[in-house]
């Protein structure tokens, strides 16, 4: 039976239509690529190509919108999870004031050009700047995939697009009210109510939901859905509350920021799919509403554009030239605010399409926007590049200071209900720059080896392969025949180099009267390694704070700064508050650490291991738990360290908690050798930027 297409344009067929769409997603970045020109603005133009104004091939019908509507969301949502959370604090007030600057700035300069250059009224004069004030991340995914996404000037400029996008649709809101004679007491007090009504449900609620379903769903299919339910679901109660939906996918993506640790495959795969499909489509739903023939209609619409466009661009520039000057930022910096603030997408068309339907705009002003979009989406996409570039090779410099080259994890894994927890704490723990020295290590005993156990062994191992491919790390399986289990990790240990163990304990085991038992006590005694004895009662992520116990003297001991950048790690990685317990000498230096790495952390007087009890009645059911051990005759040894198991026990069996124990040597002699060992000192100074922080201080 030979079935019938129907090929004559514009093309209806779903079949042909995802095709296109698919050979231009594939095609397009990597013909544009080659000329040097952004990915970003390939789609754009591939997509002004195939559209109504164009060849004709597809009209931008409502499959279209929707699915366009639905990558910018995804693109708003991204911007929200994937922001630094203690970088967004440290500079929310930059946020405000860039915020602030990028609406008055455009909304100032656009009412005067709308009134003395296109001759509007003043009514219609505030509507177009409004338009000119509302700005879309469409270069963030340029900005992201180049690395420069957490540089505090993305931080800021994503911060202030949430400030001058609510600003501008509310003043939408409020002209079109006005043109139509309902700005009344009870729509100020209807909108207000519903805005704030609206932000206490997506802040507060969402990450309670999220949090729960993490915890009760441990499916990484149905987690990826719940996070694409969250995305709209963000989207409709904005737009219940009477504003666009981008602000509450962003608020969205803001509330799950904490929940999602930003190295886990749950995060490469919403990073993917955004990148692959939803964000690519909108992009090119953006190039379809171009119209070419809006340069040849008449002298009237260029005149309109060409003020449109210079209007737009020079006010967003001046407000990141503003920006840059008040803080200090670098030429590059500016241009990623720039980029990032110039395009007009989103929020315009919605500003020029209700104006339009209201009568406020006339075609002239819509035909100017078309041309206003097409030339700042372009500005945008080339300096956005400029910038992350230039900001990459600036902090590549650092990174290659920062990333430790020696760092190789070991985890041994033996059984399935741990592995998963293991695996997600050495990758969100690992350095920056380590994405191939992790290795999964199962031991068959030789007297036990027969094909059932080898079959479980392969299976365990590849399912730890999986887990780290997910989040784009390789972890290399290490599948060992030996009598005895202490023996085959030691011998791995000193063939591979490693500088640190990750070892788990079973969900329903509780701490042996010696201490961890025999495997743990043994690799303490005979290696030196780093070691993290780590029981799970939760997923990582869902973790709200985690209490890290530091022993007086700890900043005394050779594997310090190693020790200390993998808890860096885990707060700046999982989101989690880190709430350090130390002396007060510890404390200074941690307190100096944040101000170079900020991360979110409060810091406690704490040097009475006596005490440690006592603490139980700060953790939460969402706390988790990490005390910085040491060994008998080591500086930083307290004898209340014996009592550990018995507290563990007692108070914190029902919490998530790890046991860190620092590099150290075997016996005493070797001590003072090891504080010179070239070998312990270079990661020490390497470890994810940290020890030139140490040196610097």
């Amino acid at each position: 039976m030979l079935l019938s297409l129907d090929l004559s344009l514009p093309i209806t067929n779903p079949t042909v239509q995802f095709l296109i769409l698919f050979v231009i997603v594939l095609f397009a970045p990597i013909l544009f690529n080659k000329i040097r020109i952004p990915s970003l603005m390939g789609l754009i133009i591939a997509g002004a190509v195939i559209g109504p104004y164009g060849a004709g091939l597809m009209l931008r019908d409502s499959n279209m919108i929707m699915l366009g509507n639905a990558g910018l969301l995804y693109i708003m949502f991204l911007a929200g999870i994937e922001i630094d959370v203690a970088e967004f604090r440290k500079n929310s007030s930059k946020s405000l004031v860039f915020g602030m600057l990028t609406f008055s700035i455009p909304m100032i300069i656009g009412t005067f050009a709308g009134l003395y250059l296109l001759n509007l009224t003043l009514i219609s004069s505030i509507l177009l700047a409004s338009m000119f004030a509302s700005h879309t991340l469409v270069a963030y995914p340029i900005i992201s995939k180049l690395g420069a996404g957490k540089n505090r000037a993305v931080t800021v400029a994503v911060g202030g697009t949430m400030i001058t996008d609510t600003l501008a649709l509310l003043v939408l809101a409020v002209i079109v009210s006005m043109n139509e004679g309902q700005v009344t007491p009870a729509f100020w007090t209807e909108m207000t109510l519903s805005l704030v009504l609206f932000s206490l449900v997506v802040v507060f609620l969402f990450p309670v939901v999220g949090r729960w379903f993490f915890k009760k769903f441990h499916d990484s299919t149905s987690q990826f859905i719940f996070v694409l339910t969250m995305i709209f679901l963000g989207g409709f109660l904005a737009e219940l509350a009477g504003i666009e939906a981008i602000i509450g996918a962003f608020l969205a993506g803001l509330s799950m920021n904490r929940l999602i640790p930003h190295v886990s495959s749950l995060m490469n795969r919403i990073g993917f799919v955004g990148n692959a499909i939803f964000i690519p489509i909108f992009l090119i739903s953006v190039g379809m509403l171009i119209d070419y023939h809006a340069f040849i209609t008449g002298f009237e619409t260029l005149k309109v554009a060409a003020v449109m466009t210079v209007v737009a661009i020079l006010a967003k520039f001046l407000a990141a030239w503003a920006t840059q000057k008040i803080y200090g930022y670098t030429k590059a910096e500016r241009m990623l605010i720039f980029g990032l603030s110039n395009a007009q997408a989103a929020a315009t068309l919605a500003a020029i399409m209700v104006g339009h339907r209201v009568g406020l705009l006339d075609d002239s002003i819509l035909n100017g926007t078309i041309v206003m979009i097409l030339v700042t989406c372009t500005i945008a996409s080339f300096r956005a590049q400029k910038g992350a570039v230039e900001v990459s090779l600036s902090e590549g410099v650092v990174k290659e200071e920062e990333g430790n080259p020696d760092e190789r994890i070991l985890i041994p894994v033996a059984n399935k209900d741990t592995l998963r927890d293991l695996i997600d704490l050495s990758l969100t723990i690992k350095s920056k720059a380590n994405v191939d020295n992790l290795y999964a290590l199962n031991i068959i005993k030789s007297n036990e080896s027969t094909p059932e156990t080898e079959k479980a062994s392969e299976k365990l191992l590849e399912e730890a392969v999986l887990l780290g491919a997910g989040a784009d790390t390789v972890i290399q399986p290490l599948q060992r025949y030996d009598m005895n289990i202490l023996n085959g990790i030691l011998g791995v240990v000193k063939k591979y180099a490693i500088t640190d163990i990750v070892m788990g304990l079973h969900v329903k085991q509780e701490i042996s009267e010696s201490f961890l038992g025999n495997l743990v006590e043994g690799v303490l005694h005979k290696c030196q390694s780093t070691l993290f004895v780590y029981k799970a009662i939760q997923p990582l992520g869902t973790i709200k704070r985690r209490l890290v116990i530091i022993p007086p003297n700890a900043e005394k001991e050779v594997g310090f700064s190693l020790w200390l950048s993998k808890i860096w790690n885990l707060g700046r990685n999982s989101g989690g508050k880190l709430s350090f317990h130390a002396a007060d000498e510890v404390l200074d230096i941690l307190r100096y650490v944040r101000k170079k790495h900020p991360i979110d952390a409060e810091f406690n007087a704490f040097s009475d291991w006596k005490e440690l009890a006592g603490l139980a009645k700060e953790v939460g059911k969402d706390d988790g738990l990490v005390i910085v051990m040491s060994r008998q005759r080591k500086i930083s040894y307290d004898p209340a360290m014996r009592n550990i198991p018995d507290y563990i026990n007692k108070h914190f069996k029902d919490s998530n908690f790890m046991l860190l124990y620092p590099v150290q040597s075997t016996s005493v002699e070797d001590y003072h050798n090891d504080m010179i060992n070239a070998s312990l000192i270079t990661p020490v100074r390497n470890q994810d930027g940290l020890g030139a922080t140490f040196d610097k201080r």
